[in-house]
């Protein structure tokens, strides 16, 4: 039986799982706690380099009392042995815990569904939630399983008329730093970061994370285009580019307008990050180009849910998933 409170330790397992991202890479980032009596008395993160698993660390700190706890997992256990250490199932059912709340199922063939059985079969209690926030902290490694693709967040910085730049072309600065931090910050979350072939020619974007002690995490650089990129970057033909990138769990998109909508048209946006400035530009250049709506309806039917929104200092973020938005 789940309840508000195992709901608020997987949402607080779920925190714990961003501090792996991207560095546990090539394993997902997750998170675990083991909680005995309403006290924490071990939590783990998938660690750089994908091991020591989230559930092992926390195993590993909670020793003894771990017996007869509560373990909260975004992922459901592996149940498959490696060169590396032991299937995360079978530690857990070692340490005998008298019940294990997983937040998502695990769509890797090796696991899907083992790791539950196992844990069962040893009489130890499982509750599978499919909880929201744990699926989405866990969304890249979902869609390299199922869809043989990263997730894909894309960035919009732009004027309150959606504009990214003026009519000359001049972007620098339209957000202020607050909302440029921010998206350094982003940027360190990814695996690969992706400009079109017109904004690699244009700008000569570094791409990189100024961020004092994050400077390491500066992303694999990729651009939209059919011609010859330069040294230290990769390109993509088309958005169906990115199905089987290797390594890459987590895409982020910085632009321009022609990049945006082409992977909005292809449905391939997971993740829609606006940054909007306080200041009206007219006439400039748009955030994004055609989508494919050709009548409003089309519009609805592709809508994203906003799920939220704060302050950076003069500018504002929204953040949306995709969302189907029946009209009234």
């Amino acid at each position: 039986m789940t309840n508000s409170v195992d709901a608020r330790w997987l949402a607080s397992a779920a925190a714990l799982a961003e501090r792996a991202r991207p560095l546990s890479r090539p394993n997902p980032a997750v998170g675990a706690i083991l909680v005995r009596d309403g006290i924490v008395v071990g939590r783990g993160w998938t660690q750089p380099g994908g091991r020591p698993h989230a559930e092992a660390m926390a195993l590993q700190r909670a020793g003894q009392q771990a017996r007869g706890s509560t373990l909260y997992i975004t992922l459901e256990p592996c149940a498959h042995r490696s060169d590396r250490g032991p299937a995360c199932a079978e530690l857990v059912a070692r340490a005998q815990p008298a019940r294990v709340v997983i937040g998502c199922s695990d769509p890797d063939e090796r696991t899907a569904g083992k790791g539950i059985a196992q844990l069962r079969s040893t009489g130890i209690q499982v509750a599978l939630l499919e909880d929201e926030r744990s699926r989405l902290s866990l969304l890249g490694h979902i869609r390299q399983r199922v869809d043989n693709r990263p997730e894909v967040t894309l960035k919009l910085a732009m004027s309150l008329d959606g504009c990214i730049a003026t009519a000359s072309g001049e972007s620098k600065w339209i957000t202020g730093e607050p909302a440029r931090a921010h998206a350094h910050r982003e940027r360190a979350r990814a695996d690969a970061i992706l400009v079109g072939g017109e904004t690699l020619r244009t700008d000569n974007p570094s791409l990189d994370v100024r961020i004092a002690g994050l400077e390491e995490r500066s992303p694999q650089r990729l651009a939209l285009t059919r011609h010859a990129v330069p040294q230290g970057w990769s390109s993509i033909a088309s958005p169906a580019g990115i199905y089987g990138l290797e390594g890459i769990a987590h895409l982020f998109i910085e632009g321009g307008a022609l990049t945006a909508s082409a992977f909005l048209r292809a449905g391939l946006v997971d993740r829609l990050l606006v940054y909007r400035a306080p200041i009206l530009i007219g006439g400039g250049k748009p955030a994004v180009g055609d989508v494919g709506s050709l009548h409003l309806a089309d519009a609805f039917t592709a809508g994203w849910r906003l799920v939220d929104r704060r302050q950076l200092g003069r500018d504002s973020l929204e953040v949306y998933y995709p969302a189907r938005i029946e009209r009234k």
